[in-house]
């Protein structure tokens, strides 16, 4: 896969899958790891994990935690019209960057 420049999703958005097994859910991003383009969901593409027996822990354990998915996988959740969007970029008077509903027309976050 080739490496993504930026991604549009930031950790914290709330985000909704758009495709694949998990179709239809909802979290907020816990991590982005643009150099895969991926990101980690809250709740999304649970993996079970099995740490070794250790001298604290004889008996070892099965934990569960979130897997990264594709960032296309997913849309981010506009905070004011609660719908799924795209994201643009604009850039203010003032110089500053903001991503931008591209349903409402909204500032969703300065960048």
């Amino acid at each position: 896969m080739n490496k993504v420049k930026y991604l549009d999703i930031k950790k914290g958005d709330l985000v909704i899958v758009i495709s694949g097994k998990e179709k239809g859910k909802q979290g907020k991003v816990l991590k982005t790891i643009p150099e895969e383009g991926k990101v980690i969901v809250e709740g999304i593409n649970m993996q079970t994990h099995f740490l070794r027996p250790t001298q604290d822990m004889p008996q070892g354990k099965i934990t569960k935690r979130e897997g990264p998915i594709y960032a296309h996988k997913v849309m981010v959740i506009c905070p004011h019209c609660h719908t799924k969007t795209r994201v643009s970029h604009k850039i203010l008077e003032d110089g500053s960057s903001v991503r931008v509903c591209k349903n409402c027309h909204e500032v969703i976050d300065k960048i």
